[in-house]
C-alpha cells in the first residue's frame, strides 16, 4: 500500500533499551539473521515472568488480525539499523502495514523472547494501528499469522509511554511467546507512544 505523504502523518517514534550484543529470540527455519539482527538488544530478564507455550512452532510473523478494533494487516520484518539502535529509536517506514521488529522474539512453541512488532498512526487519516488507542481492548483476541499456521492471544493492557521514557519501560523484560504492539498515542502522537500487550489465549 503506497505511504500517505508525510504532511498527512504522525510518525510512531519510539525508542529501544541500549544495545547489550546478542539476540534473545529464536531464528526459525529459512529465516536468516542478518547483522544488524545479531547486534539487536538483549531486553532484561523478567523475574518470575513466563508464559504458556503455544503452538504451532515458532516462526516470523506475516499477519496481524485485532476483530476487535478492526484491525487486519500484514506484518512486514523490519530490522533496525545500527544507528537506530545506538540512537535507540525507531521510525518504521511509512505505510500502513505492521513490522515486526527482528532480533528479539519470534512468536510460537520455542519462543524465547517477547515479539514487538510496532506501525504507524495517522494525523488526519484513519489507520489500523490508530484503534489501539482504546482500553476497551483489554481482553479481547489478537491472531497472529504466520508460516506454521495461527496462534491466538488475548489483550492484557493497553498502556501509554512518554517517547523520552519507553526504552526504560518494562515491555523489553524477556517474556516468551508474549506480544508486545507499538505505536503513536492518538491523543498525542508527537509525544506519547501506546503499548499492547498480549499473551497467549487460554488452550
Amino acid at each position: 500500500m503506497p505511504a500517505v505523504a508525510a504532511a498527512g502523518l504522525a510518525a510512531a517514534l519510539f525508542l529501544f533499551p541500549p544495545t547489550a550484543g546478542g539476540s534473545s529470540g529464536v531464528v526459525p527455519s529459512g529465516v536468516a539473521a542478518s547483522p544488524s539482527a545479531t547486534a539487536a538488544p538483549t531486553p532484561r530478564a523478567a523475574a518470575g515472568q513466563t508464559a504458556r507455550p503455544a503452538a504451532p512452532a515458532a516462526a516470523a510473523p506475516t499477519g496481524l488480525s485485532i476483530k476487535a478494533a478492526g484491525i487486519d494487516v500484514k506484518v512486514l520484518p523490519l530490522t533496525p539499523r545500527t544507528d537506530e539502535l545506538s540512537a535507540q529509536s525507531l521510525v518504521p517506514p511509512l505505510t500502513l502495514d505492521a513490522y515486526w521488529l527482528t532480533g528479539y522474539g519470534i512468536p510460537g512453541a520455542g519462543s524465547v523472547n517477547t515479539t514487538y512488532i510496532a506501525g504507524h498512526s495517522w494525523d488526519g487519516k484513519d489507520a489500523p494501528f490508530n484503534r489501539l488507542s482504546d482500553e476497551s481492548l483489554v481482553g479481547k483476541a489478537v491472531t497472529v499469522t504466520t508460516a506454521k499456521g495461527t496462534l491466538d492471544y488475548t489483550v492484557d493492557s493497553v498502556t501509554t509511554h512518554s517517547k523520552n521514557t519507553l526504552k526504560d519501560s518494562d515491555i523489553w523484560n524477556v517474556v516468551p511467546n508474549r506480544i508486545v504492539l507499538i505505536s503513536c498515542y492518538t491523543e498525542d502522537p508527537w509525544g506519547k507512544n501506546v503499548v499492547v500487550t498480549a499473551s497467549p489465549a487460554p488452550m
